[in-house]
């Protein structure tokens, strides 16, 4: 799944967005009187009275938000119907510091509106809000409704339902079914006071003071305490993003596999950065998983260790080349041949035109020999400026680092930013007619978008040609929890076609020498069961050696409750057919609060 944008402000709270949501298209205002709060929220996910006035809806006050765009409150109606459907809570959108307290018996009038957080764009679901309120208390010190307990048994095993084709595959106005879906649940307790109890982390603490736990204990649970996401059908339907109203800087430090101990309650919102959250009035304890991060063997002297690893960004500002360097010597150990993705030019955001990276690349490379590594070579192609997406004016691209005591790199020159790397045929072997080389840099399949860079390596007299990948992201997909179902993948038409082109690369060289020795690897920003890697693995050129792991171990990458691979190596017939290799996904980022890429390297050691 995509990295949030780093323009987005840590200071602010998912929460203090909503003020950037989008309505719901709405009927002309009429007017309501004696109405309740479970007759606002009704049977489906858009209110019987979007649009109208509403008269003295009564409720107790359970929670108020006193910061951001998004101020106001929470109120409960203490006496429910016998509906499951509809929910006894709401927000009562205030827009300036809330002047009610928590137990405040209250009335409310105002218009009910739905807003769809991210803008009707995104696809999202909206949340039903009373707008322009006027507040009356009628007392205050009242018992706050006791908070409903979400657990392994109330929710759902099944997450969503069908979209209705008629409305686009929308399930906005299908009447809720909360004992089948896990969505229609959560959509049942919309602004209602609900509660966990020891709950198992499942997504780290962001910087924007978020984590994610899951409700089931069990649920497709890993051995370091994550959940993996296996499968379009396997949404995997306990896990609930946790925010707080409290200060940030109280916020807990979680890693995946710690727990929050006791109870943690507040009502249940909905937001553009994963959906349903509970936004905690209070907090349960941080008890620590005691998660490590791994380390890989060391690769024997007859074994290539090839990796790959996104390193977020790099530029010479960034004060992570230790930490990087550390993990490329300590946790990868060196591996003979490192493609590094996200390695941008000398001054990184700065959009002045320089699209050179030798700084950046310079810097790693001395800080990996401070780090006890080797003094490691390095080829690459600078992009066209501005051409191939990223951070604005960042230029990022593959980088290949390469050991060259262990293995050499064939250089061929005439490869460029616009030339296209071809195959020849020489002495009845594969050879590149540029290396390093880009794939096809003209093609429309990677417009805004990074070029594939190969390059031929000989390791004990054996060459090896690496691809190194990094496909477009899933930015602009609908998310899990969408309005839509099953989601639309809009990213997929260009990724597949991004595919659809390294595979025909691998192609030529397999046409050529079919025994060739071809390893391509990246940031494919998609999973191995995807379409995208049916693509990239064709009819066998390659195939995904991160599926010679256990299911359980299968993630590179930790992106709201949901363990999943984006970053993968591929291996062509030659070097599965000796079933001599090994594959390592070395989870040191993805599942901890202080990481330094949200991506984990993998490593793949084989003997050509």
């Amino acid at each position: 799944m995509p990295s949030r944008s780093s323009t987005r402000l840590a200071a602010l709270t998912v929460a203090a967005l909503c003020s950037a949501a989008s309505a719901v298209a709405l009927t002309s205002p009429a007017h309501a009187d004696s109405v309740r709060i479970h007759d606002i929220q009704g049977t489906t996910r858009i209110s019987p009275f979007a649009g109208q006035k509403v008269t003295d809806v009564p409720g107790i006050v359970t929670a108020t938000r006193t910061y951001g765009s998004s101020r106001g409150f929470w109120i409960q109606d203490p006496h429910p119907d016998d509906d499951p459907r509809t929910s006894e809570g709401i927000f009562v959108f205030t827009s300036s510091t809330p002047k009610v307290a928590v137990g405040d018996s209250v009335t409310v009038t105002g218009t009910v509106s739905e807003y769809v957080p991210g803008g009707t764009s995104s696809g999202n679901q909206s949340l039903t809000e009373i707008t322009k309120p006027t507040i009356t208390t009628v007392s205050t010190g009242n018992a706050v409704p006791a908070p409903v307990v979400i657990d392994e048994d109330s929710v759902p095993d099944e997450y969503a339902p069908e979209g209705d084709t008629a409305a686009n595959g929308s399930i906005n106005n299908l009447t809720l079914d909360p004992s089948t879906y896990a969505l229609d649940y959560y959509e049942s307790l919309e602004g209602m006071n609900v509660q966990v109890k020891n709950v198992r982390v499942v997504t780290a603490t962001d910087p924007y003071s978020e984590l994610w736990v899951t409700a089931k204990p069990w649920e497709h649970r890993n051995l370091r305490g994550g959940t993996v996401y296996g499968s379009y059908d396997s949404q995997n339907t306990g896990r609930l993003q946790i925010q707080s109203l409290g200060a940030t800087a109280d916020f807990p430090k979680a890693n995946v596999g710690d727990t929050l101990e006791g109870t943690t309650t507040g009502p249940l919102d909905f937001n553009q950065y994963g959906g349903y959250a509970l936004v905690a009035n209070e907090l349960g304890t941080l008890k620590s998983g005691g998660l490590q991060r791994e380390t890989t063997r060391k690769q024997s002297s007859r074994e290539l260790a090839v990796a790959t690893y996104n390193v977020e960004n790099l530029d010479p500002s960034d004060s992570t080349f230790g930490k990087h360097a550390a993990a490329i010597v300590n946790n990868l150990q060196s591996p003979d041949i490192v493609s590094l993705e996200e390695i941008q030019d000398n001054n990184g955001a700065t959009d002045d035109g320089t699209v050179d990276a030798s700084v950046t690349v310079n810097k790693l490379i001395d800080a990996i020999i401070a780090a006890g590594g080797p003094k490691y070579d390095w080829r690459s192609i600078n992009p066209v400026n501005d051409q191939d997406g990223g951070e604005p004016g960042g230029n990022i691209r593959q980088v290949f680092l390469f050991n060259p005591e262990r293995v050499s790199f064939v250089d061929r020159p005439g490869g460029d930013s616009t030339t296209a790397v071809g195959v020849t045929k020489v002495d009845g072997k594969a050879e590149l007619t540029v290396s390093p080389g880009r794939i096809d840099p003209a093609n429309a399949a990677w417009k805004a978008s990074r070029k594939p860079l190969a390059g031929e390596f000989v390791f004990r007299g054996k060459t090896v040609f690496v691809i190194a990948n990094h496909l477009i992201s899933k930015g602009g997909d609908q998310g899990l929890a969408s309005q839509y179902q099953p989601p639309t993948r809009s990213s997929e038409i260009q990724r597949h076609a991004q595919a659809t082109e390294v595979n025909a690369f691998v192609k030529d060289i397999l046409k050529v020498q079919k025994n060739a020795n071809v390893v391509a690897l990246g940031d494919m920003n998609d999973f191995e069961f995807s379409g995208t890697a049916k693509i990239l693995e064709g009819d066998g050129e390659l195939w995904s050696a991160i599926k010679s792991l256990p299911r359980s171990e299968r993630y590179t990458y930790d992106y709201q409750g949901n363990e999943q691979v984006l970053d993968q190596i591929l291996i062509s017939p030659a070097i599965r057919r000796g079933c001599d290799f090994e594959y390592d996904s070395v989870h040191i980022n993805a599942e901890f609060n202080d990481q330094i890429s949200d991506h984990d390297p993998q490593v793949l050691r084989f003997r050509p």
